[in-house]
This record gives C-alpha cells, structure tokens and sequence, in this order.
C-alpha cells in the first residue's frame, strides 16, 4: 500500500515539474514538430491476441441469451449508498447479468459495491464498465474543449486529457465519454463549446491528441481509461443551429470536411465510438448500416464498440421509423453494440430473434466487442483495479495538477483587441472589477464539468485578490445581472451554476459599479455567457452579450476610464458593440477550476496570451454559418478592400453587411507584435512524390517575449471538383524572445494535396497551389508552386 501512494505522489510530483518547465521546453519542442502529443498506432490497442479470443469464446459459450443481451444494456446508475448496491433496482440487474457497463456513478466505494455485486453475485461473474463525462477533466477542470482547442497546443491538450484520466481512474471511473470531435460552423448551437471548432485537420490533431491522453500506450495500467469518440456524425451541422436537429449534406462534404476527426480518433486507436442523434442520408445515425458498419469498421478498420447516446434507440420512435422493437433491431443491424439507458436491447431482441428479424451471429459480434474491451482494461484479471481508495487521496485535485490547470487555462486565452497597449495591467492603483461574472465561481469550470467542485473553482475577484491584491486595490461590483429576463436567465443557471440574481432595482446595481468605476483608475469588466447558456441543449437565437450587459458596458465606457473586457463564452459571439466600447478584449472563454488565476496571470503579463481562435466570430448573426475554408462562388466579389466592405450588384455579397467577419479563424494577438517575411519554396516546379520546403521568418518586432502559432494554408487552384479557398494543413508555435526572428519551415507532400473527389476517391491532382503562411486564416503571405504527377 506504501507503495502505491509513493507511486502516486510521483505523479502528481512529475505533473509538478512538466508544468513548472512548460516554458523552458516549449521554445525547441515547438520550433521543431507541428504537434509535440504523441499518437500511436491504433494496432497497440487492437492487435491480434489469441488468448484473447479464446478467453472470449469459452466464456460466450457458457452464457444465456439473457446474459448475452445484458452485456448490450448500459443504465444510468443514479445514487445509492454503498449498502444499498445490491438491493437497489440495478443491483438485482446486475446480479440476473443484465448490465454491461454503468455510466453517472462516482466514488471507489460505490463502483466497488456495485462491482462486487457483478462478479460475486451474477452467475458467470463478469465485470463492469463504468463510464462518466469526462470531458475537459475530472475534479480539476480545464478550459470548456472550444478554449483548449485555442491553444493550438497539442502536448498540452494531450496533458489535460492524461490528468483527466488519471484522477478519474483513480475515482473509480475506466470509460470517458469523450472526445466530442464534431466540426461545428453554426455558433447558435450550444455543443459547439463542447468541440474544437470549425476545422477538420485542427480538429483531427486534437482527436488524436484527446485518444492518446486518455488511453496512454496501455489500456491495462490502472491510470488509463478507455475513450470515447463522438458523436458518430455530422451532430455539429444541426440545421439552424438547434440541438438534436437533422443534418444533411453531400458525401463529398462528409468526407472531406465532417468525417476526418473521427477517423483520426479511430486511427489513434480509440476503443469506442457513440453514435449520434441526428439523421444522415435521412436515416438516424444510430440506425445508419453504412455509417456505422460500411464506413467505421469497413472502411476505417475500428475494431472497438459503438455505444448509442443516452437513449438514442428509443428516440428513433419520434423520428418515425419504427415502434421499439423494430427500432432496437435496425440498431443491432447497422452495428450498435450497447444501448445507452433505453434497454431497448435487453427487452426486445429475444423477440426479434425468434421472429428471424435479427440473427444470433448479429448479438453475438455485439457481446464479444464488449467482452473485448473489458478484457483489454484487464478487468476480467483484476475488477477493482480502478478502486484503489488511497489513489484519489493524493491524485485527485492535487495542487500539481491545479497548477497545470492554471498553465493550460492560460495559454487558451485570444488577445482580441488592445488599443493603445492597455494591457497588460500595471500592479498599482484602482482596479474596479465589475460585472455578473466578476465572483461567481460557479460559473468558472463551463458546462459539462459534472465532476468539478464548481464552488471552490477560483473566481476572478479571488484569483486578482490573491495575485496582486497587495499591490492594487480591487473594487467590485455586479453591475447588472446575466439578463433583464428573469425566466431566460434561470435557464442557464442549472445544474448548480448560480447565477446570484440580484432582485433590487436595475438603477441601484447599475450605480454601485458606477461608483466603484469613478474610483478606479481602470475598469475590468467581467461580462459574456453564464456557462450553461451554451452546452448541450443551449442553442440561442441571439449570439451576442446579453442586452443587459451591453447595456453595464455603455455606461462603463462614459466613465472615460480604460475598459478592459474580460469575455466568458462558450461559442462565438456577434461583438460589434464591445469592440468599440472596450480599449482591450481578453477572450477567456471558460477557463476552468484555476480561472481567475489564469486570468490575473494574462492580465498582469505573467503570462503574454497565444491563444488563436479555433472557429470564426461573425460580424452578425445573419452571416451565419461562416467560416474560412469556404468556396468561391462563380461571381465573387472583388478584392476591393481588405475586410470585403463594399456591395457590387450581381456579386455574391450581402445589401448590408460585409462578406468577411469580425474576427477570422487562427486570429489571436499578443502583447508583442510579429511581422512575416515573405514565403520562401525549395522549389516553383515538383513532380510525383517530391517534398515541399515553404519557409517563412517570423521577427517579434516588440518589447515582450511572446509566442506566436504560425500557420500553413493551401489553395489547390483548379480540381476535378470545386476546392475551398483554402485549407489548414500544418501549423507551429515558437516562442520569440524581443527582437528575435526564427525561420520555420513546413514540410508538404502529395499527401497534403489530397481530397475525395466525386467518385470518394482520396487523391491528389496535378495542378497549380498557393501555398499561405501568416498569423491567421485572412493575413497571409503567398506563393506559388505547380505541381504534377
């Protein structure tokens, strides 16, 4: 037992120390690879294994239809007392052997109750799985994933994902449901906080980084869980924004734009994929055969399990296409391995199997990929192994672990605008901290953060009063609340995140900031999204800053003090308003359990921010969908002026907006500044399977060290099919000190070249490309080179 505490605290003492040396590894780690996260072979969790199979073999030929579909059933647990695990209504489940797995339980002493029941109790004594939400951490929370993705940082997103992992196996928990990978351009729908935003290759770097941070090399050791790619697809195209809605698209467009990061995921050995809700091709997903058997397994080799959504089979009834038992049939026929809650499975597929409308080898695949996975957790050698009580003692929230919350946090923050070089913040004066998000700690960790202790999170007065609350003096005030709407404003405040709704009159909270702003000698503004307006089931209407906190803004900038914003949010936001009223624009989205010393850390330039946008912020909601990989229509508007700000009849363009939007894909600013020398290629002219050099040098051209994402796009010119104006395909984050300049080079194949054509052939044509490199998705510099097969 001394032994595996003094593992522990190591851990936490290595997670310490990778933390503390973050900075000094990072100028030659990023300079030299695109992504420093490791991805292994998916063969290291499926390779063969014959003592496997057989182990399998013999334990399927001693069960019972009944104990075969119970391996198919995943209920929600609820909460019970450890006394009550086997007299509880799951208990006498698990005990017939009608359950596979558990998901909403938490705690080594409940998952062991109930485990025990499972292999002392049931009659072939097969283990659990135990699956939760783990989506951006555990008990330390990291940014919601749209911030993470922000970084462009793929050791770090790769290190949130471990930390994650190793607190919540040491909780009892070996199935996260995550990552969620879905590319989302439609900011209305909420559960684009949940993803990485609106690009496939950044997208599926991040898949990949996600896989390997939860699953290590070794699904066996006991501080690895088994991930869960979602949702299995095309959930992020909603139409109009709204949840739960239908999707529908080309193939070309699935497979060149919505498919790759859940095949990344696959490539990097994901164990399971969840299907999703939505319908593609008009059939619901998690009845879609060619989705889930002929492109997953056929054409992408997954040899893991699919899980539906939380009673994804049941809710095919209202999508029209068959009663329980018919739906729970097409289910298993399109590959469907567990049913999520609705036990559609375990209560109709005896049925169905005798009246010949599925076949026993069909159930059978479905049991055995479960029984594989329990296996490959070393679950059938060790059930507790995940129930080691002295672990989360000692793993759970350690400070190490908050520190690379702090770290993490911190380097997902955008620089949006600082006018006049308002920030960083100087540590003397007046500060007055106002707004509904200024001590609201609940509101800190973001949506989907079930396992977060959302009232010790640090909020943004606590994190300043504790950093430089000795050297300034910090006024706070609320302002105004979340929203003028009562009703609308209890909607975000569930599931515990308080919004401390202020009932006095709107005058009164309104002078009491206007006090503390006239003593001030600079306003922090703390204002945006409560975390639940956006997340699953959040889609809105109106994408910007509630009217009640443009409205605290307007009278915050008439005391012609400098107005910093400090911007929450969980999607991107129409900020026409704010970005004339604010002198600087910190996008902090929602930082996680160390928000408010993150947050002090970029304001005070502890920390100078590096964070890019993963997806694009429209200048109003009726650009919507937009985003920078577009295509060109076959009457563009013309190049008149940088921002596309001009009408011209029979142009693709709009009476009364710009073409362009507020803020582009990959924009972020720093406290420094970089200028971009021009493209340099090792040559104009390749044929066949040549490499590409294409070199830029970077020169921070300011007073502060800082870090910069330099980014790689190209346009392929003239294709078999239309092609986007262009596409990300590589990226690196170097850290310049003052004055410094580096020259990256990015390596191109024929492979960065390819695409499905018409036929969803993946290759490459031969042909004329601009290769783009700069700071973001608009401001590039480029060249050109042909090139031919």
């Amino acid at each position: 037992m001394k032994k595996l505490i003094s593992t522990a605290i190591l851990i936490c003492a290595i997670f310490q120390l990778h933390a503390v040396g973050q900075k000094g590894k990072k100028k030659s780690e990023q300079q030299a690879v695109q992504m420093t996260a490791t991805t292994p072979d998916r063969s290291l969790y499926f390779r063969p294994d014959p003592k496997m199979d057989q182990f399998i073999t013999n334990l399927m030929s001693k069960m019972t239809l009944t104990e075969k579909l119970g391996q198919l059933n995943l209920p929600s647990a609820g909460d019970f007392t450890t006394g009550q695990a086997q007299s509880s209504d799951i208990g006498k489940k698990v005990e017939e052997g009608k359950v596979g797995g558990l998901f909403n339980i938490k705690g080594v002493e409940k998952i062991a109750a109930i485990q025990k029941v499972a292999v002392e109790k049931s009659r072939l004594k097969i283990p659990l799985l135990f699956g939760m939400d783990v989506i951006h951490g555990y008990v330390t929370n990291f940014p919601i994933p749209l911030g993470l993705a922000s970084s462009w940082d793929m050791a770090l997103i790769e290190q949130s994902a471990r930390v994650a992992a190793n607190e919540a196996t040491s909780d009892g928990i070996n199935w996260t449901f995550s990552p969620m990978v879905d590319i989302a351009r439609d900011p209305r729908w909420g559960r684009i906080a949940e993803g990485s935003g609106e690009d496939t290759y950044l997208g599926s770097q991040i898949a990949k980084a996600m896989v390997h941070g939860y699953q290590g090399d070794d699904l066996s050791k006991n501080n690895t869980m088994m991930a869960c790619v979602k949702h299995y697809a095309l959930y992020g195209a909603a139409e109009a924004g709204r949840d739960y809605n239908t999707t529908d698209m080309s193939r070309v467009r699935m497979y060149n734009e919505y498919f790759p990061p859940y095949k990344a995921a696959v490539e990097a050995g994901v164990g399971t994929v969840m299907a999703s809700f939505n319908e593609v091709d008009g059939t619901p997903a998690t009845a879609n055969r060619w989705l889930q058997t002929e492109v997953l397994r056929n054409q992408w080799g997954f040899g893991g399990f699919v899980v539906t959504d939380y009673t994804g089979i049941n809710e095919m009834i209202q999508h029209g296409i068959g009663n329980l038992q018919q739906v729970s049939a097409k289910a298993l026929h399109a590959g469907i391995d567990m049913d999520m809650v609705g036990e559609g499975f375990l209560t109709t597929l005896q049925k169905s199997l005798e009246e010949g409308k599925i076949t026993q080898a069909e159930i059978d695949q479905a049991v055995r990929r479960i029984l594989e996975a329990k296996y490959r957790l070393g679950l059938f050698d060790d059930p507790y192994k995940y129930c080691d009580a002295n672990r989360g003692k000692t793993e759970v929230y350690c400070q190490s672990n908050r520190n690379i919350a702090r770290n993490i946090a911190a380097q997902s923050m955008v620089l949006m605008e600082n006018k006049n070089q308002t920030l960083p913040l100087k540590k003397t004066g007046t500060i007055a901290l106002i707004g509904p998000l200024a001590n609201n700690p609940e509101n800190m960790p973001g949506t989907w953060s079930v396992a977060a202790r959302h009232s010790e999170a640090v909020s943004l007065l606590k994190g300043l009063q504790e950093t430089v609350g000795k050297e300034v003096k910090i006024l706070c005030a609320k302002g105004c609340n979340f929203e003028y709407d009562a009703d609308l404003e209890s909607r975000s405040a569930m599931f515990g995140k308080n919004s401390y709704r202020d009932n006095r009159s709107k005058e009164l909270i309104l002078q009491e900031a206007l006090d503390a702003a006239r003593q001030s000698d600079v306003i922090v503004a703390a204002l945006g999204e409560a975390s639940e307006m956006s997340g699953e089931c959040s889609s809105r209407t109106r994408i910007d800053v509630p009217q009640s906190q443009r409205d605290l803004l307007a009278e915050l900038k008439k005391t012609g003090k400098p107005v910093v914003l400090v911007l929450f949010t969980g999607r991107p936001l129409v900020l026409n308003e704010e970005k004339e009223l604010a002198d600087a624009i910190l996008n902090v989205w929602f930082p996680g359990s160390e928000a408010g010393y993150a947050v002090s850390d970029v304001l005070f330039g502890k920390v100078n921010p590096s964070g890019k946008l993963s997806v694009t912020f429209p200048r109003s909601l009726g650009q919507v969908p937009i985003y920078y990989n577009y295509k060109n229509t076959g009457r563009p508007l013309s190049d008149k002026d940088r921002d596309n700000c001009h009408f011209e009849k029979f142009r693709s363009a709009y009476l009364d907006e710009c073409n362009t939007p507020l803020y582009p894909f990959g924009y972020g600013l720093s406290y420094t500044t970089f200028q971009y020398g021009d493209v340099a290629l090792s040559a104009n002219d390749l044929s066949g399977n040549q490499t590409l050099k294409a070199s830029v040098t970077v020169t921070n051209t300011g007073k502060y060290d800082g870090s910069e994402v330099v980014q790689l796009y190209i346009r392929d010119l003239v294709g078999s099919i239309t092609r986007p104006v262009k596409e990300l395909k590589g990226f690196r984050k170097i850290a310049l000190k003052a004055g410094e300049s580096k020259t990256v080079t990015f390596e191109i194949t024929p492979e960065d070249l390819k695409f499905y054509n018409s036929d969803l052939q993946y290759d490459w044509e031969s042909g004329e490309f601009e290769i783009q490199i700069g700071t973001n998705s608009q401001e590039v510099k480029v060249a050109k080179v042909n090139w031919q097969k």
